[in-house]
This record gives C-alpha cells, structure tokens and sequence, in this order.
C-alpha cells in the first residue's frame, strides 16, 4: 500500500514523459517542489530497505515467481523516480531556496546526506543474483533489475565517490552494450528496451567521467550502434547520444585522435542508415511514416556534423567522403537504364529539407552526387517547392565555391532541357492534364535565368552556356524544353557577341529546324495565318516561337544562316534524280515546304525584321524560284489538297516578300 502511494505521489509529479522516454519532463511550475523533495528524502530509506530485504529474498528463492519480481522492479523503479526528482531540481539553474536551504554542500555537490548514506547500500547489492543464470528467464530478470540499478547511479554518477562500485558499474555498462544485439528477449521485452533506452541516452555522462575505461566503453557503444536494428528506439537513443558527445564545439575541435577515429566510425554509418531505412517498409505504410522520424533524426545529425566541423579538418573530409554513398540516396542509373531512386523522393517534405540543406556543407559538391540530385528534381513525384529549394541550395554552394561552375550551369541547363513538362503530344487545351505542368515548369526557368543573370558578364556567361545548351538541343527535347533553353540565351545575350560563327551556325541550325517542329504543332495553315491573327493555333506558335524572334531580332547574322538553311531544305526539283519523287517523298517534302513559306510569311509580317530579311534577299528569291518550279513540275505531282496548301503558302509569301524586297513576280516564278 506504502508503495503504491508513493507511486501515485510521483506520478502526479511526474505528469508525462518525453518522446521515446529519452528524458522525463518536469513541470514548470516549482512552487510545491520543496515538500515534495522533503518527503522523497523519508521515502528513499524505506525503498532502499524494501528493496534491500525483497533482493536478499528472491535470491535465495528456487525461481523467482511473476508477483515478486514485478515488486522488486515496481521499489527500484520509485527509486529511480525519486533520484531523478531530487537530481533534475539540483542541477535546475534557479533551485528553490527552501530546497538548497537543507542541502549539505561540498563544493559543486549538493545531495541529502541521508539519500546518498542508503544509496550506497543499494550499491552494496549490485550485482543483484548473477547476471549470467542458468535459467534463460531467470537470468533476464535479474539483469532487468541490475539494468535499473545502473540507471539510478548514472544519475547519481558525479556523486559516486566509491571505486568499487564505480568499477562495477562501468563493466556492467561496457558488457551490456557488447551483448545487447545477441540477447533474446522475451515477456518481458518492453521493460528491458525501455531500461536500456533509458542508459543509452545515458552514455555521454558515463564518458565523460569513465576515465581509464573510456576507450573501452566507446568501443562497446560503436559496437552496438552498428549492429542495433535501424528501426528500433534504440538506434534513436544511440544517435541522441551521439549528438550529445558532439553538442559541444569541442568535440569538433578535438586533437585526441581515440575520439576523432569512433567520431569518424559513426559519421561514417549514418548513410548506411538511411538506406537501410528506405528499403524497410513499403511507401505509405503506417510503419513507413513512423519511419519518418527516424529518417529526420538521422538526418539532423548529419547536418549538424556538417555544419560544425572546422573546414579541412578530419571530420569534414569524412563528411565530404560521404557523398559516394549518398548517391543511392537519391537515385541512381545504371548506363541508359531507369534511374533507380533512393529513400530520398518518398520522404516527408521536412526531411527532405534537411537532407536538401546538408549538400551546402560539402567543401566540394561531386559530380556523380550531383548527377543523383537532378535525377530526383526531374522525377514527376517531387514537389515543386523541393525542386526550387535544392536550386536555391545549391546556388549558396556555388557562391561559397562548394560547386565548380561548369558543373553549376550544367546542372541548371539540364533541368530545363529534361523536366518532364507533359507526357505525349501537345495539347492546346488549358485544362489538358498533359500541359498541367507548364505552370511548375515556367516558374523552374523563371528561377534557373535568374540564377544565371547574377554570374557576371551575361554575354561570357552563355559563351561559357552554350556549350551544354548545344548539347541538349541535339538530344531532341520537347517544344517547351526547347523554348526554355531559347528563352536562357536571350536573357542572357540576344546580340550573341560573344558567341564564334561556328557556335552561331550551329545555333542557327537548332532555331530553324525548333521553329518548323512549332509550326507543325500548332498546325498552322497558311491560308488563314494572315487573317486569323487572334486564333488559337496563331497564339500557340507565337508562343514557341517568340524566344527565337527575340534572337533573330538581336543577331543578323543568325537570322541570315537561318533563311539559308530554310533554303536547302526545299527541294531544288532541277537537281533531284525522278526516281526519289515517289508518293512519301512527295508528301513529306511538301509538308517541309509549307512549313517553311509559314515561317518566312510570319517573319515578313514582323516589321522588327525586316532589316535582318532584307540582308538575305538573295536567299529568299532562290527559295521562292524553287518552290515556283515544284508546283510547275510534272515529277513532283502533289495531292491536290497538299497542292492548294502549298500554293496558298507561295502567294501569300511572294506578295509580302515582293512588296520588301522589291521584286517583280516574273523573278520569282508564276
């Protein structure tokens, strides 16, 4: 009865406890903690004695039944309350001064001299029976209830003035770590777990005073962090501690290379946790999301390390060496396989920010880790929001020289050239589920131009650019991909100044053949593009096309090549054997040709163009003149639907084309 009201006293103290029962929480307000202190001070003797007696008791018993085990655990667990209660109000930074009043002082150390006095007989006792026993579940409840005594002494561990016991206590510690991964565990599985979260979370305390057997218990904890099961509390506890041996700026800072080498071991382990992490449980599983806490710890300690390890330091190059594994993290690809994604695309948003913010701290960002990011950003199942925030990370790593530029802008170009925008054909629908994208996707190149217009020189920027530009533009990208790397060079320098002839000859090619794939997407037909200026297809092609227009109205030399290269793809009929005039060639040349007098009539009814046009007079008679002569030839027969579009095409273009260039219709055929 004594016991179960003290229990009930305590527990309206102690009202709840922290997440994982790392650490008991105390209520703020203190104003009735010094009669409560005053009566643990009487109730600790008689719990000591209790227990003292219950002990002697059950050790000579031939097998400890169920009722008496679960007393003896019931007192030693009110007796861990109780130190826990008087311990925590000590080391509170403002403790009453009716408390403080009737503590004895020797120094730094304040403890009732009464508590400590039968403490130590509880020390007396341990180890209670043998740890080891004969019988399976005889010997575990016994080493549950050493467990307990031990974690009552940690937190009395800067008061233990007793070598003996003091011995005992870490060897204890140091054998319970070595054989935690190969105990079984049975009935009584949740108390053993919590007892030994409870010392776990314990350990940096336990170091900090262990002295010679330092090494050895460091040993022991590296052991078994890296055999526990990543999904138990106890990996939690392990990583806790960890982050409280590393809480102070000293544990960075450290020369003792004992320290810096487990430091590094468990620096070292912290990817493969997340990995293991991602494999253990299907996506949205109810186990899965509670996943997520582990995830989030694990990763805020990664942070941390990065964050507070001196640059050049050992610590940093190992937390630089991690990138390596970090590329399964996020996705990795096999030659021109799938990409194979890591744990990284499934996790909440907030760990994503985390591991997001971890990149900045690598002194040098790989390139392989690189690539592994920008798999994940071009992945359909990442929120726009993550996608903006690595860009904005990984632009604070650049400016702190933790990315090279080429690998910078690289990165940038790819994005643009290669996010997914809509799966298929283009659709002029605004409610099309295929175009639900363009929204993300503008506001991805409105980011990445401004990233790239805060270089420097614009012009060197895209002489710098071009070259991955060219080389995405020769993979084929969509229309809107397209129109993005267009809309970079413009932002950057429509003129091109910097840009060699070949790189603007190889641009040119690029624009031409970009602006005849928008024309056939917005199938426009010629005989309305005069007239219907508001329509639906116009619009489409307006808007693919107006990044070009911007570059043609910068650069006449582009302009020229690109009306030369519109030239060679019609068919001079004169030069073509009759044997490649069957049916298919005819109807896809013809569908060339009206592309190509579309775009020329668009350009001559841009007024800003016609400057550029009027220096290529040559070209676009020699066009007109061709294709006068395959509408007049008897071996390029077109069906007569291709042949009044066509027709259509011609007339509308020699009559603004005449009219700018002043020529007569004679010189440009009938």
């Amino acid at each position: 009865m004594f016991l179960l009201f003290f229990g009930f006293s305590l527990g309206k103290i102690l009202e709840h406890e922290c997440l994982h029962s790392f650490e008991v929480e105390l209520p703020k307000d203190h104003s009735g903690m010094p009669s409560v202190l005053k009566r643990i001070e009487d109730l600790v003797p008689l719990l000591v004695n209790s227990f003292h007696d219950s002990a002697l008791s059950i050790q000579a018993m031939p097998v400890i039944d169920g009722q008496s085990f679960d007393c003896i655990l019931y007192t030693l667990q009110n007796i861990n309350m109780a130190v826990k209660v008087v311990v925590d109000e000590i080391n509170r930074p403002h403790m009453s001064h009716e408390f403080s009043s009737i503590l004895p002082s020797n120094g730094n150390k304040l403890m009732p001299n009464t508590m400590l006095m039968y403490l130590k007989k509880l020390g007396d006792s341990f180890p209670v029976g043998k740890i080891y026993h004969s019988a399976e579940k005889e010997g575990e409840r016994f080493f549950i209830l050493n467990l307990g005594i031990t974690e009552i002494f940690l937190h009395l561990i800067t008061w233990i003035d007793d070598p003996n016991l003091f011995e005992k206590l870490l060897h204890f510690i140091e054998t319970l770590l070595l054989k935690q991964g190969s105990r079984n565990l049975s009935a009584t599985k949740t108390i053993l777990e919590k007892q030994l979260v409870s010392i776990i979370s314990l350990f940096p305390r336990i170091v900090a005073v262990s002295g010679g057997w330092r090494l050895r218990l460091l040993e022991a904890f590296t052991t078994a962090f890296r055999n526990c099961k990543v999904e138990s509390t106890h990996c939690l506890a392990y990583l806790a501690a960890i982050e409280e041996m590393l809480k102070d700026d000293s544990a960075f800072k450290s020369c003792d290379p004992d320290m810096l080498s487990y430091q590094i071991v468990w620096l070292q382990e912290l990817p493969n946790l997340l990995l293991k992490l991602g494999d253990r449980h299907p996506p949205l599983s109810k186990i899965h999301l509670l996943m997520g806490y582990h995830f989030q710890v694990i990763l805020k300690l990664l942070l941390q390390i990065g964050q507070c390890s001196p640059q050049n330091s050992p610590l940093a190059s190992e937390y630089n060496c991690l990138q390596w594994r970090l590329k399964e993290f996020y996705g990795t690809q096999v030659i021109a396989g799938p990409v194979n994604y890591g744990p990284f695309i499934k996790l909440p948003t907030d760990c994503q920010e985390l591991s997001i913010c971890c990149l900045y701290y690598f002194s040098s960002l790989n390139p392989d880790l690189l690539q592994s990011i920008t798999f994940c950003c071009l992945c359909n199942h990442l929120e726009p929001s993550v996608l903006l925030r690595i860009i904005e990370v990984l632009e604070s790593a650049f400016r702190a020289a933790h990315l090279p530029i080429s690998d910078y802008i690289g990165f940038l170009v790819t994005l643009i050239a290669r996010f997914k925008v809509y799966p298929g054909k283009f659709s002029s629908e605004e409610n099309d589920t295929k175009v639900s994208k363009s929204g993300i996707f503008k506001s991805l190149n409105s980011a990445i131009c401004s990233c790239l217009s805060q270089l420097g020189d614009n012009s060197m920027v895209l002489k710098l650019l071009y070259k991955h530009i060219s080389r995405e533009m020769s993979l084929k990208p969509s229309l809107l991909n397209m129109r993005g790397l267009f809309r970079v060079i413009v932002m950057l320098d429509r003129r091109l100044k910097q840009l060699a002839e070949e790189e603007v000859i190889d641009l040119s090619n690029s624009l031409a053949y970009y602006v005849l794939d928008a024309s056939s997407a917005s199938s426009c037909l010629t005989d309305t593009i005069a007239l219907a200026e508001d329509s639906n297809k116009i619009a489409i092609l307006k808007y693919y096309i107006q990044p070009c227009i911007f570059l043609l109205y910068g650069s006449d030399k582009l302009l020229n090549h690109v009306v030369k290269l519109f030239d060679s793809l019609v068919l001079d009929i004169d030069c073509s054997p009759v044997s490649q005039c069957d049916d298919n060639h005819v109807l896809k040349h013809a569908t060339m040709v009206l592309e190509v007098a579309c775009i020329l009539n668009f350009m001559h009814h841009d007024v800003e163009l016609h400057r550029g046009l009027s220096s290529s007079r040559e070209t676009i008679k020699h066009i007109l003149l061709k294709i006068s002569k395959l509408l007049g030839s008897g071996n390029f027969s077109m069906p007569v639907e291709e042949r009044h579009k066509v027709k259509t095409a011609f007339d509308q273009l020699r009559a603004v084309a005449c009219k700018l260039h002043c020529l007569e219709s004679g010189d440009v055929g009938v």
